[in-house]
């Protein structure tokens, strides 16, 4: 079984950006081809669920990931960052063997 765990920060964010959106059941995280290295996250909120998908739950808050994308994020940790005056979701993947220069994208 896969697992998927959520930051208390990320938990945070994700119901901080829900209430100001007054709608929504968690982040939901896909992966698709692109960039230099081959795979990049997509994210948006969840508004309801898709069939296939497998919802996570930790520190008060839900992540929904396709079925597909499950190998490529098992274990993966979903953090929320600041650095400078950059905000982000981040993704501690054990899974990827190696990212781009820029950060964009990654190979599993």
């Amino acid at each position: 079984m896969a697992t998927l765990s959520i930051t208390p920060a990320a938990a945070d964010q994700i119901r901080r950006v829900l209430a100001e959106r007054g709608t929504g059941l968690g982040l939901r995280v896909n992966v698709k081809p692109s960039g230099c290295s081959g795979y990049s996250y997509v994210l948006d909120f969840a508004d309801d669920t898709h069939d296939g998908e497998v919802r996570f739950d930790d520190n008060g808050a839900s992540v929904f990931v396709a079925q597909d994308a499950l190998t490529m994020l098992d274990g993966s940790e979903v953090d929320y960052v600041s650095e400078g005056l950059n905000r982000f979701f981040r993704f501690n993947n054990p899974n990827v063997k190696d990212e781009c220069g820029c950060g964009e994208s990654f190979t599993v």
